[in-house]
């Protein structure tokens, strides 16, 4: 039996799991960086499987099984440290502003009893609410938790059962050899155990190659003022991108924003201020009530937002992580199937659907904020037994933070477009093949239905794509300045209030399409002043760039050849000039045609790649796609790496000593 277990990791996850598996008799040590920063301490603790819709079968099912738990679960915990975790199966009710029919078609199919309520009775049931509101569903089986209370609760038990926390820590890497975890690298030394759990939330990619990221959300609390006698609220109301989670200590928790923001912190006014709407829309009586605290936290998503549990490729290290919006509720169903998979070596058949090989064929990986990733795939989760190599980001020391432009961080060094393609169809699944974050879209053929263009802004989703406007067909700076702005708008529209970007593209040339220098300086220095964050697509010009850099543009996006034409790398000379010259990031964008020359674009230095025709006229371009993004990695990691030097003579690189002669 292993009975030494190190936990990486001192949220809710990590807790749960060392209390259960110190129950069953493991030595447990928790290591944690800073206990404060979990997120466990920013959510809400809605328990809350039937209302948020979850589509997933075996999601669905594991959060069940969950909340099922949460009643003994919670007695356990309360009679070991005599502390109140604010468990309150209230209820929760989905009030909707659309008609009951058309809400209806959301609801899964599931045993949990879901109730339709007309406007007369949802009023009636819950006084207060908005008057546009039109109906909702009454959720009974679902409830709350005071989250920041369990967390304390969580910890007071594992203490009082004897768990050894080691706080201030910070894991720099996880040694492996031969398929088998050797130890962890932290900054107060080498720390070992018989078995290893990471359980380490959004902060876990720069551990391993898993594709969790953090996702930011903001909150807020009210208090109910004095002069009001009676809870307002005593149960739940999930909204339309708000929840209302009323306290019995006379508090009421708004959340949440979701931020794909990288680990940038802080409160902001429009998150804030997005709050506050969707919360006094829902129930108006709010806006008179005293703000008492703010914060924000950082959710750990995973590409398919569905949590990565049970064995990994070291035989003693197992995964619990990425549990996104729903840590709070199935932390005990986590923490009783890894007690399972540690101590009696038994797996849940339910833990196939979340284990990590379901990533292997995930096009790109993602990249953490202070290493490289590598692509998740077998040569990097080996058995110690295959002829693969396997190597973790922290043994090729490359440092490198994602792509950040006008303050806003992707994992992703790849754009795409929207046009050429041969059907919205093919499109999709090109710009999920590639694994792009940003995909560029003329405004003015999407306002005009172009073909081609035909619900185009219904076709990607929008909470996942950061939408990049360009001024494709614009022939003056006037034209550019105007659809910069139409273009604007277009993104508010479809939900990125906070989206400023514009790829600029003053383009006057209907044979050769290069860009007019003039027209776009005007343009960039009026659309920087007007608060944007302009993108210029221009000639590959190093004094065109600087100008552009120190008028305020985001980027300079210079070309390689003529937009279209597949030429490749043309403009290898200026190119770099620009890439030495340059304090923001340089996007190489037009004229590449071939994955080979997308690396070595990215091989000059370039921060990032715009391709378009290449993708969208290959015969199989979904499959160009995804090459296109294999390619764009290589090139960056070739770059950090440092090529050999070229020379003019040739060296062997077989040494020429011990050789045999004669």
């Amino acid at each position: 039996m292993t009975n030494d277990v190190l936990i990486i990791g001192g949220g809710i996850i990590g807790l749960a799991c060392a209390v259960e598996l110190k129950l069953r008799g493991a030595n447990v040590t928790v290591v944690c960086r800073d206990f404060t920063v979990a997120a466990s301490h920013a959510a809400a603790g809605m328990l809350a499987p039937d209302a948020e819709n979850i589509a997933d079968a075996a999601m669905l099912e594991l959060c069940r099984r969950s909340l099922s738990l949460y009643p003994d679960w919670i007695s356990k915990l309360e009679e070991l440290t005599s502390l109140n975790t604010g468990y309150w199966p209230c209820g929760i009710l989905a009030p909707v502003y659309q008609e009951a029919g058309e809400k209806k078609e959301f609801i899964p199919n599931h045993q949990s009893p879901a109730y339709w309520l007309d406007k007369a009775a949802i009023h009636e049931y819950q006084p207060g609410l908005g008057a546009d509101v039109v109906g909702g569903w009454w959720y009974p089986e679902n409830g709350q938790v005071d989250n920041q209370a369990l967390v304390k609760v969580l910890r007071t038990a594992a203490e009082s059962l004897g768990v050894v926390f080691k706080d201030g820590v910070t894991v720099e890497a996880i040694a492996q050899q031969q398929g088998q975890v050797i130890g962890i690298q932290t900054n107060i030394g080498f720390l070992k155990a018989d078995h290893y759990l990471l359980a380490a939330g959004a902060w876990t990619n720069q551990l391993l190659p898993l594709p969790v990221s953090p996702r930011k959300g903001q909150m807020l609390r009210l208090r109910v003022p004095e002069f009001v006698q009676e809870l307002p609220l005593t149960r739940v109301l999930f909204g339309e991108n708000i929840y209302i989670v009323p306290r019995r200590n006379r508090s009421i928790v708004l959340g949440a924003t979701s931020e794909n923001v990288g680990f940038t912190p802080d409160n902001t006014p429009a998150g804030i201020q997005s709050l506050l709407q969707a919360a006094t829309r829902l129930f108006p009586q709010l806006a008179d009530y005293p703000i008492q605290e703010m914060w924000w936290g950082f959710r750990p998503a995973t590409s398919d937002e569905l949590p990565i549990l049970g064995e990994s490729h070291c035989k003693n290290l197992t995964l619990a992580t990425g549990h996104y919006r729903n840590g709070i509720l199935l932390a005990p169903v986590t923490a009783n199937l890894i007690a399972d998979v540690i101590l009696s070596k038994t797996t849940d058949p339910l833990l196939t659907h979340f284990h990590y090989s379901r990533f292997q064929n995930t096009p790109v990986p993602t990249q953490s904020s202070t290493t490289t990733s590598m692509l998740t795939h077998p040569a990097n989760f080996t058995n110690g037994h295959s002829k693969n190599l396997s190597l973790q980001p922290a043994e090729f020391n490359l440092q490198d933070s994602g792509l950040v432009i006008a303050g806003k961080t992707f994992q992703s060094r790849l754009m795409t477009g929207t046009g050429k393609y041969r059907s919205i169809e093919e499109m999709q699944k090109s710009v999920a093949a590639s694994g792009c974050q940003i995909v560029t879209v003329a405004v003015r053929r999407v306002q005009t239905n172009a073909p081609g263009h035909e619900g185009l802004a219904e076709a990607l989703d929008w909470g996942k794509i950061w939408m990049l406007p360009n001024t494709a067909g614009c022939q003056t700076a006037e034209e550019a300045i105007r659809v910069a702005r139409l273009g604007r708008e277009m993104a508010k529209l479809l939900g990125q209030e906070d989206n400023n970007f514009v790829k600029l593209e003053v383009i006057p040339d209907a044979k050769y399409l290069l860009p007019d220098p003039i027209g776009t300086l005007q343009a960039a220095e009026q659309l920087v002043k007007e608060g944007f964050a302009v993108l210029p697509y221009i000639n590959a010009d190093p004094m065109l760039a600087k100008r552009l850099e120190e008028l305020g543009c985001a980027t300079v996006m210079p070309l390689a050849a003529p937009i279209g034409s597949g030429q490749g790398l043309k403009t290898t000379a200026n190119i770099q000039i620009i890439i030495e010259n340059a304090k923001v990031p340089v996007v190489v964008d037009a004229g590449i045609g071939a994955p080979s020359e997308a690396a070595q674009a990215m091989e000059l230095g370039a921060d990032a790649l715009l391709i378009n025709s290449a993708i969208a006229l290959a015969e199989n371009a979904p499959a160009m796609a995804y090459a296109m993004g294999l390619a764009t990695v290589a090139g960056r990691i070739a770059y950090l790496a440092g090529r050999m030097p070229i020379k003019n003579y040739a060296s062997a690189s077989s040494p020429l000593t011990g050789t045999i002669t004669g």
